[in-house]
């Protein structure tokens, strides 16, 4: 299915039955490899300094040290892992925190194993994952109603127009076909953008992407 080398997933949740059912589904897949399993957050960590994985698929609710914690730990590091978090969106006071120490998408546990599985692909690819109704549902439950507090009005001075256009369309969930519609440019372009914003910004991907346009007022 690829011919670079196998993306190493490490699986974190405290329900087994989820870990064994993706780890079968991974032992599948020619371009994946499980290389740990984890029920803790403090397992987690260590595990991730042991098996330098490629992507974390992390559980957010564990007893001791929660996903966020360990989140914030694993993406911490150098060459630190992305982290791509499953969540049930009952989690509500856990979504903000997560973004903030550095996941790089979620997906909802009721999602199709196999769509797990794409975004596994998607993040490991080096973009970030917040799929179309989980974009929504974070802008409408989980940023807005923290964006009056938290934001100090960012400013952003070496953002050009047309970035400032890109980071706002990003900042309502839109992807990269949609923006390139939108704006009436190509896709490729978009992905310049992107990549430029990323530098300027000092994001770490497009998750960030997403708070800072809310906390620069971009989005409102």
């Amino acid at each position: 299915m690829t011919a670079g080398p196998a993306v190493r997933v490490l699986l974190v949740d405290d329900q087994p039955l989820i870990r064994s059912a993706l780890r079968v589904l991974i032992a599948d897949a020619d371009d994946l490899e499980a290389v740990g399993e984890a029920g803790s957050g403090e397992e987690a960590v260590r595990l991730a300094g042991e098996t330098r994985p490629d992507v974390v698929v992390m559980d957010i609710r564990m007893p001791g040290m929660d996903g966020i914690e360990a989140t914030r730990r694993i993406t911490a590091a150098p060459a630190a892992p992305r982290v791509l978090v499953l969540t049930t969106f009952d989690d509500d006071e856990y979504v903000h925190g997560a973004l903030r120490a550095g996941a790089s998408g979620f997906v909802v546990k009721d999602m199709a194993l196999d769509d797990i599985l794409a975004a596994i692909r998607v993040v490991a690819d080096g973009d970030a994952l917040i799929a179309p109704r989980v974009t929504r549902l974070l802008i409408e439950r989980f940023l807005a109603p923290v964006r009056p507090a938290a934001r100090a009005r960012l400013q952003l001075p070496a953002v050009t127009g047309r970035e400032r256009e890109v980071l706002t369309l990003i900042g309502r969930g839109r992807s990269n076909g949609e923006i390139a519609a939108d704006l009436h440019i190509t896709v490729a372009t978009v992905k310049a953008h992107v990549a430029r914003l990323l530098t300027k910004l000092d994001a770490r991907d497009r998750v960030q992407l997403v708070i800072i346009a809310y906390e620069s007022g971009l989005v409102g």
